[in-house]
């Protein structure tokens, strides 16, 4: 295959896009692989959609090796198999809601869980049937509030998702294991930084989950690694490892004068000015400080309410990780006209005496798993300008349950060893879950067992975000001059530059080298414009990232042609009659 630059649906800027924010967007966007057709959806171009088929056909590759069958559903999808597991509801403003002409509901498909449930429901029916597993390439639809990136976080995406089906446990995690290491080969093949990390189910509901996310400084995600055993989790679903106290007797609580206080840290330093000392006997410290926080929860069925959590007053509650744990739920600030319909708090002096649903506020009171029993705090006493000191958790104060909500930080203790830990970022570029039985019991997919009984099925889900992983590419392949595809997925293996005029001598052998390339089985880019100047070529074979750069032009007049190598720079001179041979060696070499 020869693209031809002069033909080639295709342009180039010079500039970058004023709402890109990211690499990836602008690159993108700049190199003419796609192009804004909406807020949150994008156009794929000629060069933009041979990319998206090659990942395409990697993760088709690798799925189909597990014996995975590959079917299709239809992005409208009826309501009522998603009111049967209470997504239509727990989806809430993120669902494409819509009607047909006689009024019935619809929806674009977010995800297709309950699809795949029924298809296999309608006909399987024995055990005997089990396991299969089903995937998809399919566009989804998730109304984000606020798309932005680019590719990264759009309303309409490409996704591969797959369903495993299994009798029992031991099933779904050969299942499982198979859809992990498939992915592991496919980000591998596509040359993607990556690390699996534990992370949270959410909405989706099951026992395990894991993400695979490809390390990048631009990503929403956080992830700690352990710095000694192989740990690492995203740091929503980071467990806490916690310290019991040592039984120490603590002073009766006492309520201290603390004005002008509206800080930790102008508490602590007014603390540390009176005789009073911290249950330990040293000076006071943020972290022995007890910090209530009121957000709203906004239930998925329109209902709100409000929730006090208490966390160190060394650390910020994550609002992020808080609404993981409180998932399909949302989280909002709780504003000055919330704060005027309980009077029971007092803004900066909210303590827990007035917390809890049994206390006079009767707001839902939960505490992050650091705040242990028998611990003792600094904390509000209810009243302005006033903070309690020795409030012992277990003997002066209670709570309905803990919560894992405080920020997790580099250094924090590894829940498995102990061992510091660091925090990175990263872009969710797949996830796998052990669903186990909840859409199988809300849909009743069941078959019939060895014993003739009826048995549930056990299941398991695993998806790909395949037009993201062409943006994580493009963010971590890329230099300042421009993109640097992997050779697995460029749209060309070689962008064959022209110099000369039309006809002349590096005309001719620039299109007969690009013939031979071809004959050989090299897929080729061929810059055969007239009128553009050599730097505008050359910018424009840097921008679009093709793995191997020929120019044809001044050296011809010496017998040779450049190569030039996009990720490394590393350059070569090749006598023109060996060019192609020596061309398609690197390109077939994988190099």
């Amino acid at each position: 295959m020869i693209h031809r630059l002069s033909h080639l649906f295709l342009r180039t800027l010079r500039d970058d896009p004023a709402d890109a924010e990211v690499p990836s967007h602008k690159l993108l966007v700049r190199a003419g692989y796609i192009r804004r057709a909406a807020p949150g959806g994008y156009t794929w171009l000629p060069l933009g959609w041979e990319i998206h088929r090659k990942v395409e056909n990697i993760v088709r590759e690798e799925m189909n090796a597990i014996g995975a069958q590959e079917v299709h559903f239809p992005a409208l999808l009826p309501r009522e198999p998603y009111e049967a597991t209470n997504r239509w509801t727990e989806y809430g403003p993120t669902l494409f809601r819509l009607q047909d002409r006689r009024g019935v509901d619809y929806l674009l498909g977010p995800t297709h869980e309950e699809m795949f449930t029924l298809l296999v429901k309608d006909l399987y029916s024995s055990y005997k049937d089990l396991p299969v597993s089903l995937y998809q390439i399919q566009t989804k639809y998730r109304d984000e509030a606020r798309p932005r990136a680019g590719l990264l976080r759009g309303r309409e995406f490409t996704m591969k998702d797959s369903y495993s089906f299994d009798n029992d446990e031991a099933g779904l995690a050969a299942s499982y294991q198979a859809h992990r290491d498939a992915y592991i080969r496919i980000f591998d093949r596509l040359k993607i930084p990556y690390v699996v990390v534990s992370a949270m189910s959410g909405a989706m509901g099951g026992s395990q989950s894991e993400e695979f996310l490809a390390e990048c400084e631009v990503g929403e995600d956080t992830f700690v690694r352990c710095t000694s055993c192989n740990y690492a989790a995203n740091t929503e679903a980071v467990q806490v490892r916690v310290t019991a106290i040592a039984n120490v007797d603590v002073p009766a609580a006492l309520v201290v004068d603390t004005p002008q206080t509206p800080t930790i840290d102008s508490l602590v330093a007014l603390l540390n000015t009176t005789s009073h000392k911290s249950p330990t006997g040293t000076a006071f410290a943020a972290g022995d400080t007890l910090k209530n926080v009121i957000v709203m929860v906004k239930h998925p069925d329109g209902t709100s309410e409000p929730l006090a959590v208490g966390v160190p007053g060394d650390r910020e509650v994550d609002m992020k990780r808080l609404e993981a744990q409180l998932s399909p739920s949302e989280v909002e600030p709780f504003d000055d006209a919330a704060f005027a319909k309980f009077p029971a708090l007092v803004k900066g002096y909210i303590g827990p005496d007035v917390l809890g649903t049994t206390r006079s506020s009767g707001i839902r009171y939960l505490l992050d798993t650091r705040v242990v029993e028998g611990s003792a705090w600094v904390t509000g006493a209810n009243a302005k300008g006033q903070h309690v000191i020795n409030f012992v958790y277990g003997r002066d104060f209670a709570c309905d349950g803990t919560i894992e909500a405080a920020e997790v930080r580099a250094g924090d203790a590894c829940p498995h060893c102990a061992a510091p830990m660091s925090i990175d970022r990263g872009i969710e570029i797949g996830h796998v879950f052990q669903l186990g039985r909840k859409y199988a019991e809300a849909l009743d997919l069941k078959v019939l067992d060895q014993n003739g009984k009826q048995a549930v099925v056990t299941m398991g889900s695993y998806g790909i975000g395949v037009s993201r992983a062409v943006a994580v590419v493009a963010e971590t392949c890329h230099d300042e001059l421009g993109l640097c595809w992997p050779r697995a997925i460029a749209p060309a293996d070689v962008h064959v530059v022209i110099t000369g005029k039309a006809g002349d001598d590096i005309s001719v052998a620039g299109e007969k080298l690009a013939q031979e390339l071809h004959s050989a089985g090299v897929t080729v880019l061929l810059d055969d414009r007239i009128g553009v100047s050599p730097g505008v070529k050359f910018k424009d074979a840097e921008l679009l990232g093709m793995p191997t750069i020929v120019v044809v032009g001044k050296g011809l007049a010496d017998g040779v042609v450049e190569v030039r190598d996009r990720a490394t720079g590393e350059r070569s001179n090749v006598a023109v009659g060996e060019a192609a041979q020596h061309i398609a060696h690197i390109c077939k070499s994988g190099t």
